[in-house]
């Protein structure tokens, strides 16, 4: 183990870099074991079970995203900040669709609001406030943003839009026009 040099942080990167790789679902302590060259026993005293892994490695995931979508939103608003943040987790996916996928898990409530995961919330909130949109709308657009993202990205990533014309990056583009237009004349309750 000593030989290996195996921390924590290791054995999540090396994961990580395997999901992208492999694929996310590929990831086992076994996989990451022979990784290193070691036996899988070494591992457990860094990581407690393919569980415990697989969560550090979509935490992982959900901060390099926060990260970089942070950076993108820095001094956009409006529609200039909904393309940046939804191309930086289209951009992330294309470069690591193994962390991406990690991303996608279903964590614990106390683990999720641990992670970055309330800073991709936030993020999103951000973009809103140059929609003036006030609560409930703000939490139902939140999601609808979420929803198109990850769900075109899913999507592209499968495979879905390699077989039609035109191209998914033109599609990309229209779905980001047709929710900053949605965005802006965002129905409100009651309305008829």
């Amino acid at each position: 183990m000593a030989r290996a040099g195996l921390t924590a942080e290791r054995v999540t990167r090396a994961g990580a870099e395997l999901a992208d790789e492999l694929g996310f679902e590929q990831v086992t302590p076994s996989v990451v074991a022979r990784h290193f060259g070691v036996r899988v026993a070494s591992l457990y005293s860094h990581v407690r079970n393919a569980e415990d892994l697989r969560v550090r490695i979509a935490l992982l995931a959900l901060e390099e995203m926060a990260d970089r979508g942070a950076e993108a939103l820095a001094g956009r608003a409006g529609k200039d900040a909904l393309v940046a943040l939804g191309t930086t987790y289209r951009n992330y996916a294309r470069e690591h669709p193994g962390r991406y996928a990690a991303a996608q898990l279903r964590l614990d409530h106390e683990t999720a609001l641990a992670s970055a995961g309330p800073r991709h919330s936030a993020m999103t909130r951000a973009i809103l406030r140059g929609y003036e949109l006030a609560e409930p709308d703000q939490t139902h657009a939140v999601r609808l943003i979420g929803s198109a993202f990850h769900g075109y990205i899913t999507q592209e990533l499968g495979g879905s839009f390699d077989h039609s014309k035109p191209g998914p990056q033109q599609s990309w583009e229209r779905i980001l026009d047709a929710l900053d237009a949605l965005l802006r004349h965002w129905p409100h309750e009651g309305r008829q």
